[in-house]
């Protein structure tokens, strides 16, 4: 990512975190209507797992310029992910729910361009999670 990039990304997280509980609220409602089957996949309460989401969004998009530091604990929360459920498909709906929240929460401010720097951040997020999972799986398959 370029610093341009970074930077729109910090500057619309750091609008959508002024708002964190209706945030996280808009991204679950989004994610559910995107795939109503992965409502399955949370369970407790809803509040505080948007709450987590938030804090992780903000540790990545703080580290984005320094994202070999934080790479571990992505590829540990990309593990996670995986044993509760979570399947390197699931990651585009995930993707396509960030991006339609901060659409709607953000409005006129989030421009084309601050939508391509949020794709080309969560793409590479996302990445280094599914690969985790996936080296995973493979060494469990292999065992």
């Amino acid at each position: 990512m370029t610093p341009k990039q970074i930077q729109l990304v910090r500057d619309t997280f750091a609008a959508l975190a002024a708002m964190p509980d209706q945030a996280a609220a808009l991204f679950h409602r989004r994610l559910f209507e995107l795939d109503p089957s992965l409502r399955g996949l949370f369970k407790g309460d809803l509040a505080a797992q948007g709450a987590r989401l938030m804090a992780a969004l903000g540790s990545a998009v703080r580290a984005l310029d320094q994202l070999d530091g934080v790479a571990p604990a992505l590829r540990s929360l990309g593990r996670r992910h995986a044993a509760y459920g979570v399947c390197p498909e699931h990651y585009a709906v995930v993707g396509e729910a960030l991006i339609g929240t901060l659409q709607q929460a953000l409005g006129e401010a989030f421009t084309i361009e601050a939508r391509r720097a949020w794709i080309d951040a969560y793409a590479h997020l996302a990445w280094i999670m599914i690969a985790a999972a996936e080296e995973d799986e493979g060494l469990a398959q292999a065992a």
